[in-house]
């Protein structure tokens, strides 16, 4: 362990809030770091996160199921390796390249995202790779695509929010999320800013808000466009700037002449006076920001659901000026690297397209490989797990970094498909309740014990050091990978040392939309992080984009039209009420980290439902009361919180727990066509309340 503090980050959410791991009495302790995101600031479990580095139920030795059904038992990294590597040549022999698939995730490092992907296309010629960062804001990068050319969580720096005059955030409750992001939200109200939110709860961020939108969930596109038909109304466009920076504005105009305000209040909940509220706020202010988060893209339509919103700030000329412009709460702590570099399906490193022959000639020159031998696009994510063990699907699965079988929608399902694969393993640091069900599991590094770099939400490259000593037998996910790639043939095309394969990554990405070509740990260390794209050593890195032009062939932003349409399942006399689900402060993605820390623990300790105490009423059910939620999908156990601040046809719950509390035995796999994001936050179900003794 060093005996210097060792500046790092946090290994949770995109905020990447930097810290300082300072020695004491043989363990490590975290004190604050003044970095530019977080300025000194942690949220709860920024300040412990070292609780896991010595946690007892940390893996430590490869555990091997010797058939199916027998009990996990420890065995020596050669033992483990082998009988991966067996496992899925035969596999391939028996079933063709397709028939192995991987799945990642996004708190990955970028090094280690990238060598996942190389490991896929290279070493096991497979298709199919995707991660959970699909299930994250894959539909605010489709959108972002297709509207600039280019996918940024936030083109512009987490400083320029407080110049913002009004800010429009959707679906997000940063408040709780990544609360050391509200100081920001605080400046700007400091400074005369409003704050408007869009959400179905009256959360702690809606209660921060100038004005809040409690939307019925599923109808954030409705809104947009209802709110665009009101600046257009009220001639608050900015016409000038749609002339010369945009392109498809009449056929945008044309699908919201429909959306009138008392059609729009019928759909929404939101009544016309503060929709007119809102439109006005957004359209008067010389500054303005829309923000994106999960409730707004985790819906089958959640593509068309932020371009409708990307509609809104275009045409009211609120994008590529300094403190305005449209941007996406990225969630996972890569989120957005871990797709830049090859975990996805349809993509390669750089941000390049796996179907585009000049992209697959760059990437495979990098390779040392031909063209050829590169795999085509494979299945996302869900469309994955939704084939596993079937003909035509993946009989082999590696696992990094995921636990899919709490995250996923449909998760019963999902742990069928697990269950019947030939083989499935699973890297990770705990026996998490995908790790239960692996055939191999594999100890793996945590963030503190290895080097390399995470991208954040505002596109800043940073640098996680290493400040200790993994325990003996517990190897890093790119050692895994390089071993198990020289089992299979393809040693020489692979390496586990982080810079060296941060410098690999630099050339691939060269010349693509996501060009890291200029960036060093060195300018890392010196810049306190670099923004993307840097194009060449000498590039001062690009915190603001779209400030001259869009990154499309002309340069212009595209208005899409879009129509409002129902959700992929309504609540009906069977299910008859709405649910959505999301997050706490205290616990982050599906819980296998945070449920072991103590204090956060204690916090929230168990799965619960939201309620509003009228319909709680209806079925005399009362604070802590066990009920029952059903879907189409399963049934989940939880216990009732009542509250008003949500409403009266909508459940809300948490999704960071297994067993019977478990969220996604509930949500809707429905998938939006072009992301292929699933449904979680909008499904029908029913509400019971259960009997006492149970």
């Amino acid at each position: 362990m060093n005996t210097a503090a060792t500046a790092t980050h946090c290994p949770y959410c995109a905020l990447q809030c930097g810290m300082n791991l300072v020695p004491q009495d043989g363990l490590l302790t975290v004190a604050s770091r003044d970095f530019p995101t977080n300025k000194g600031g942690l949220c709860q479990k920024g300040w412990n996160a070292t609780e896991l580095l010595a946690h007892p139920e940390r893996l430590t030795t490869p555990l091997i199921r010797d058939h199916k059904g027998a009990d996990l038992r420890p065995v020596s990294w050669e033992v483990a390796l082998d009988r991966i590597a067996q496992e899925f040549q035969e596999c391939q022999e028996r079933y063709g390249h397709d028939a192995v698939g991987v799945f990642g995730g996004g708190g990955l490092t970028n090094e280690k995202a990238y060598l996942l992907g190389k490991f896929a296309r290279v070493a096991l010629r497979t298709p199919h790779i995707d991660y959970n960062g699909r299930f994250c804001m894959s539909s605010a990068a489709a959108a972002g695509n297709k509207a600039f050319g280019l996918d940024r969580g936030l083109p512009f720096p987490l400083e320029d929010i407080p110049g913002a005059e009004v800010i429009l955030l959707i679906g997000s409750n940063v408040a709780e999320t990544m609360p050391p992001i509200m100081q920001y939200f605080d400046e700007q109200k400091r400074r005369g800013g409003k704050l408007i939110v869009v959400d179905p709860r009256t959360t702690p961020t809606a209660k921060a808000a100038t004005l809040h939108l409690q939307n019925t969930p599923g109808t954030d596109l409705a809104l947009a466009n209802g709110l665009l038909h009101i600046a257009a109304r009220d001639r608050l466009l900015d016409k000038d700037f749609i002339q010369q920076r945009t392109g498809g504005y009449e056929e945008v105009r044309r699908v919201i002449a429909s959306y009138w305000p008392d059609r729009v209040e019928r759909m929404t909940g939101v009544p016309v006076q503060q929709m007119v509220e809102a439109a006005h706020l957004l359209g008067k202010a010389s500054t303005a920001m829309v923000l994106t988060a999960r409730g707004a893209e985790q819906q089958s339509k959640g593509t068309a659901t932020v371009l409708a919103f990307i509609n809104l700030a275009l045409a009211l000329g609120k994008v590529g000026k300094p403190h305005c412009g449209y941007g996406c709460i990225t969630g996972q702590g890569n989120g957005q690297g871990g797709r830049e570099h090859g975990q996805k399906a349809d993509q390669l490193p750089g941000y390049r397209k796996i179907d585009n022959p000049e992209h697959r000639a760059h990437i495979a020159a990098v390779w040392g490989i031909d063209a050829a031998d590169l795999p085509g696009s494979g299945r996302s994510a869900y469309e994955l797990l939704d084939t596993m063990g079937e003909a035509g699907g993946v009989r082999a699965l590696l696992v990094m970094a995921s636990n899919i079988v709490v995250s996923a929608p449909r998760a019963s399902h999902v742990q069928e498909r697990l269950d019947a694969l030939d083989f499935l393993v699973v890297s990770d640091l705990f026996l998490s309740e995908t790790a239960q069900r692996a055939d191999v599991v594999l100890p793996s590094t945590q963030w503190a014990e290895e080097e390399g770099t995470m991208t954040n939400l505002e596109g800043r490259v940073l640098l996680r050091q290493r400040a200790t000593t993994p325990a003996p037998g517990v190897w890093s996910d790119a050692q895994i990978l390089t071993a198990l790639a020289a089992r299979l043939g393809y040693g020489k095309f692979f390496t586990a040392e982080p810079v060296a394969i941060f410098e690999e990554l630099r050339r691939a990405s060269a010349g693509g939309l996501a060009d890291y070509s200029g960036i060093t740990y060195e300018r890392i260390k010196e810049k306190d992080g670099v923004f993307w794209p840097c194009p060449s050593p000498e590039h001062p890195g690009t915190p603001r984009l779209f400030l001259d032009r869009f990154a499309t062939e002309d340069g212009r932003a595209r208005f899409h039209p879009v129509r409002h349409q129902a959700a992929g399942e309504e609540p009906d006399d069977e299910y008859p009420l709405y649910l959505t689900t999301g997050r706490v402060m205290s616990h982050y993605q599906s819980g296998a980290q945070t449920r072991r820390v103590k204090a956060l623990r204690e916090a929230v300790r168990e799965p619960f439902v939201e309620i509003h105490p009228t319909l709680a009423s209806h079925f005399e059910i009362n604070e802590g009361d066990s009920v029952q939620l059903t879907t189409r999908r399963g049934t989940a156990e939880v216990k009732a919180r009542l509250t008003a601040a949500i409403r009266q046809d909508t459940l809300f719950v948490p999704f960071h727990w297994g067993g019977r509390g478990r969220a996604n035995l509930l949500t809707n796999p429905a998938l939006d066509p072009t992301s292929k994001m699933p449904e979680f936050k909008v499904c029908a179900v029913r509400l019971e309340k259960l009997a006492r003794h149970q």
